[in-house]
């Protein structure tokens, strides 16, 4: 993403929301899948904004809504769920909120498309990348919103911004007395979590709350979690109604080339699935003076300095770090860090996703870095050198122990307790089957 400022439904339309399979907060009860018809021949999963489609809308008729959207949110036929809902005349869409990279798509990262008037639709768009609370809620105050929407592919890394924005949409819900609707899609990298928790002492844009570094979680349930657990300590009470419509056919240990759906890029630097594998590790070398990739055709895949050489791809293959292998490469990245440079480095590839984790890979990438090239350093323009390794890891303790000379396992090892703790927590709010562990 960026820096700091960083998904069968039930028969007929009309059908009534209390008749919906939804899955609840406080105000409403998850409902039964009888009734529910075969899921689309040619997918194995389908997303909730799928299912609300095949419903007629039930879920949204009669309502003023205001819809969290990117270019992800999609149907099964590639057309955006907003476009869909305004062409219906069944749905009252009155605002979009478009987060990080704008409603259409069209800015980078770190940059947002304002407000205007989306020309395809008429409707009026909201700029919510970085927004507070209290101007989403000004925002649905203007429109006056009655429901809100949210439905965007997030990548399952907590300082991916996409799930920032859903909180504070939800927290500007709780102000307005909004019904929060989540179209749920699946965790592309799974549904089991990694890496270390964020303390609170590094709340940033690029993790407001407490969770850990891949979280594991749905959009879904990650809203069911922050309504749950967040919510009531920081603004004072809980959603009035929050309803998730789940994906239906997806299983906790499915990856995104699992799930049979079309991949849009959420971002305009995670253009595949297996960028969104390798994600929540290699983009901790935005803290550093290697360039992650941001201007060549593989970002987060490709790795790599001018003063890298042939030594750390040899020296990461002699790892045997499983699901993926390191091959020696050169690239020139045509923007960001190194800009006009080459860069010797690496290459990811993924020899079996199911296999990967990101985080321990990359742990040990930054450990025979720092051992081999007395040049490796943080990235230039922090209020102090490590800052943003700080803010990407959720504490000073990667960046003290990769500086004291300890082990990827030491590192790795670090944090395993965290890990304990956090499945525990987090095992009342997840909707789908599977191992999450």
């Amino acid at each position: 993403m960026s820096a700091i400022n960083r998904r069968q439904l039930l028969g007929a339309a009309g059908l009534s929301l209390a008749a919906l399979p939804l899955v609840a907060g406080p105000a409403t009860a998850a409902l039964p899948a009888s009734g529910v018809p075969p899921l689309l021949p040619q997918r194995g999963v389908t997303t909730g904004a799928d299912r609300l489609e095949r419903s007629g809308w039930a879920a949204l008729r009669g309502q003023r809504v205001g819809v969290v959207t990117n270019p992800t949110g999609i149907l099964a036929d590639l057309t955006h769920v907003v476009d869909r809902m305004v062409s219906s005349g069944d749905v009252n869409v009155v605002a979009v909120f478009g987060p990080e990279h704008g409603f259409r798509g069209t800015a980078q990262a770190g940059d947002s498309e304002g407000n205007h008037v989306d020309p395809r639709t008429g409707v009026m768009v909201y700029d919510a990348y970085g927004a507070t609370a209290t101007k989403l809620a000004d925002f649905y105050r203007a429109a006056n919103v009655e429901t809100v929407v949210f439905d965007i592919q997030d990548v399952g890394a907590r300082f991916y911004t996409y799930i920032w924005t859903m909180y504070e949409a939800m927290k500007a819900a709780v102000a307005t007395g909004a019904r929060f609707v989540v179209l749920d899609r699946p965790n592309p990298v799974g549904g089991s979590a990694r890496g270390p928790m964020l303390q609170s002492a590094f709340v940033s844009g690029v993790g407001k709350k407490e969770i850990v570094q891949q979280h594991g979680m749905t959009v879904g349930e990650l809203a069911r979690f922050f309504d749950g657990e967040f919510l009531q300590a920081e603004v004072g009470a809980r959603l009035s109604d929050l309803t998730v419509l789940e994906v239906r056919g997806w299983l906790r240990k499915q990856t995104f080339a699992e799930t049979g759906l079309t991949w849009v890029m959420p971002s305009p630097n995670m253009p595949t699935p297996d960028t969104a594998l390798l994600y929540p590790g290699t983009c901790l070398f935005e803290a550093t003076n290697l360039s992650e990739g941001r201007g060549t055709t593989r970002p987060f895949e490709l790795i790599g300095a001018p003063y890298i050489d042939y030594k750390w791809a040899e020296a990461l293959a002699s790892k045997r770090i499983p699901g993926i292998e390191f091959r020696e490469a050169y690239f020139t990245p045509t923007f960001s860090k190194n800009v006009g440079k080459v860069c010797g480095g690496v290459q990811l590839h993924i020899t079996d996703s199911s296999k990967v984790e990101a985080i321990t890979a990359a742990t040990h990438m930054m450990v025979e870095a720092k051992r081999l090239y007395a040049e490796f350093d943080w990235r230039l323009g922090d209020t102090y050198a490590g800052r943003w390794i700080d803010l990407l890891t959720g504490s000073t303790r990667f960046r003290e122990m990769l500086a004291a000379g300890a082990p990827a396992a030491e590192i790795v090892g670090a944090w395993r307790g965290e890990l304990t703790e956090w499945n525990n927590r987090r095992d009342d709010y997840l909707l789908y089957p599977g191992a999450s562990r």
